[in-house]
């Protein structure tokens, strides 16, 4: 994400899934919407540590603030959705029953 405004609104979209998949008792939904939020934050953090995300490229200056900031973002959200009470709850149920 180039800049923390769009991180900020995607974040913001695939938590509302999140959040959605949760109001149904969807655990499968919000465990994939949990991954794109981590899967995004990943992403993010390689943007901001080499250039166009490539690991043999390292960048010349270190970590640019404003795509750090927007890997920063997703964190965040993706912290919200791991942590998740309820998600946590259909998890635990999800494992049970697919042991």
């Amino acid at each position: 994400f180039k800049d923390v405004e769009k991180a900020k609104g995607s974040s913001r979209d695939i938590y509302e899934k999140f959040l959605g998949y949760r109001g149904e008792g969807d655990f499968v939904g919000m465990d994939v919407a949990r991954k794109y939020l981590q899967m995004s934050y990943t992403r993010a953090r390689r943007y901001a540590k080499y250039k166009g995300g490539n690991n043999s490229r390292p960048l010349d200056e270190p970590d640019p603030e404003k795509k750090s900031r927007a890997a920063e973002v997703f964190y965040e959200k993706w912290r919200l959705a791991a942590e998740d009470e309820e998600y946590l709850r259909l998890k635990e149920e999800h494992r049970r029953r697919n042991r």
